[in-house]
């Protein structure tokens, strides 16, 4: 059953790993883009860092620091591409 479970949030992740891809596709702003992207690779890759956490319980220590490090630093990296799109037209 908790093989099942993993093998189901690997397949999620991976599922939000190709939706946040297609969305490179559209003809939205870029900035839109990579919000989609990030978000979807975020999830997708939390979704498979859980479900190698249910096939190796002794290694939770690792896959925390990964869910953690992925968290952070997607949120750092919103805020800059943020920073960076509100400054654009301030650059002499």
């Amino acid at each position: 059953m908790i093989d099942l479970l993993s093998y189901i949030l690997i397949g999620l992740g991976l599922v939000f790993w190709f939706w946040g891809t297609s969305h490179l596709l559209g003809k939205r702003s870029v900035l839109f883009k990579l919000h989609s992207l990030s978000v979807a690779d975020t999830l997708g890759s939390m979704a498979i860092v859980v479900g190698l956490f249910l096939q190796r319980p002794n290694e939770w220590p690792l896959l925390l620091l990964g869910i953690i490090s992925l968290a952070i630093w997607n949120t750092v990296l919103g805020y800059v591409l943020a920073y960076c799109s509100s400054t654009e037209g301030s650059h002499e």
